[in-house]
């Protein structure tokens, strides 16, 4: 009798490897591995989550209403279109599920986001990776690898783990290039971050497409990454078919109560913004002028250049020594780089001063 065997595709998959969270023999240490907030979630979504503990012996309302309704409060957008998740993790696994199969293709960028590629094979699909140019999207390389059986094309933007980012007008480009049968899911985790004036999340080309939708997590700038909360904006028609698609239950009470608070706690917000504004350019800034080679990074993280992958692993192995868990990308092709998030004041002032003395040592 022969053993069961896993649908086609699964046995592929190179489990998600998610970053340290520790250093044997070391009492304190600075997580600086999966991009979290740097300062924590907000004191009111504490308190929202603490105030639900009492009814953890009730269903969570399956619809999401109230988070929906201050999601779309928030960003102006109509409840009715928005879908919550178990982070966009969920919805971008859900989107997956729903329109690619065996025999389709999702196209990504080449060091775009791990779970495209894993979430492809998991349901028998062809993962398919476009050459970036400067570790950068490159459109003109995505639009010529889309055939007949291109169904999803995933864009991280920013995208991590690199931090790079491409305009509104190359997204619009890209997707005017696209069949009207092929999804463009732009996942915009970090849209929070970005200031700069020639970027848009997606909210516009939602608005004018029947084929793209957008998702956003309550993971990075909200600090929420614990609760698994994320969000999706797209189309009627889409919507209708997540709603389908996914868990009648899927976002918990405690989440659902959390994100409504940290939605509103706009001061927050603001000063987890200015803490990267003020720190991330400083940290890119101090590495620089070691001859280290830091991408420039639109998110809340560096991706630091070392030369070559010894050093990076060798820098990986001091910053551990020192209390700073950085996160190693070799998983992503970048064997040479170290992906670093930016954290505190102090933090990140730890991690300049520690890789000055690798520098000196080396």
């Amino acid at each position: 009798m022969s053993a069961l065997t896993p649908r086609p595709g699964i046995m592929k998959i190179a489990p998600y490897v998610p970053g340290k969270d520790s250093v044997e023999g070391k009492e304190t240490i600075a997580k600086l591995s999966s991009n979290e907030g740097a300062l924590g979630p907000s004191p009111k979504a504490m308190a929202a989550y603490a105030k639900v503990a009492a009814d953890l012996h009730r269903y969570p309302d399956g619809g999401t209403e109230k988070l929906r309704t201050a999601i779309g409060r928030h960003y102006g957008l109509d409840p009715a279109r928005i879908v919550c998740g178990a982070g966009s993790d969920e919805l971008l696994n859900l989107l997956v599920r729903a329109y690619c199969g065996p025999g389709d293709e999702l196209l990504y960028s080449q060091y775009g986001f791990l779970m495209y590629p894993i979430n492809a094979l998991g349901v028998g699909a062809t993962p398919v990776a476009a050459p970036e140019n400067d570790y950068r999207c490159d459109v003109d390389a995505m639009l010529a690898r889309v055939t007949d059986k291109t169904r999803i094309v995933c864009l991280a933007n920013p995208n991590n783990p690199t931090g790079t980012y491409i305009t509104k007008d190359d997204v619009r480009r890209l997707h005017a290039g696209l069949p009207k049968n092929v999804l463009l899911v732009i996942d915009a985790a970090y849209a929070e971050y970005v200031s700069r004036n020639d970027y848009e999340a997606g909210v516009e080309l939602v608005d004018q497409a029947e084929n793209v939708v957008m998702t956003r997590t309550f993971s990075k700038i909200y600090g929420l990454g614990g609760l698994r909360l994320g969000w999706m904006y797209g189309p009627a028609g889409i919507v209708d078919v997540m709603s389908r698609l996914r868990q009648p239950f899927n976002v918990n009470l405690a989440a659902q109560a959390a994100g409504v608070a940290a939605m509103e706690d706009i001061a927050h917000t603001d000063a987890s913004r200015t803490n990267n504004d003020i720190w991330l350019p400083w940290l890119s800034a101090e590495l620089t002028k070691l001859g280290l080679k830091p991408l420039p990074s639109v998110g809340n993280f560096l991706l630091v250049g070392f030369g070559s992958k010894e050093r990076a692993a060798a820098a990986n192995d001091w910053l551990m020594n020192d209390g700073l868990i950085p996160r190693m990308v070799a998983g992503y092709g970048l064997p040479e780089f170290l992906r670093i998030t930016i954290g505190t004041e102090a933090e990140v002032k730890a991690v300049a001063a520690s890789l000055a003395r690798f520098a000196a040592a080396k």
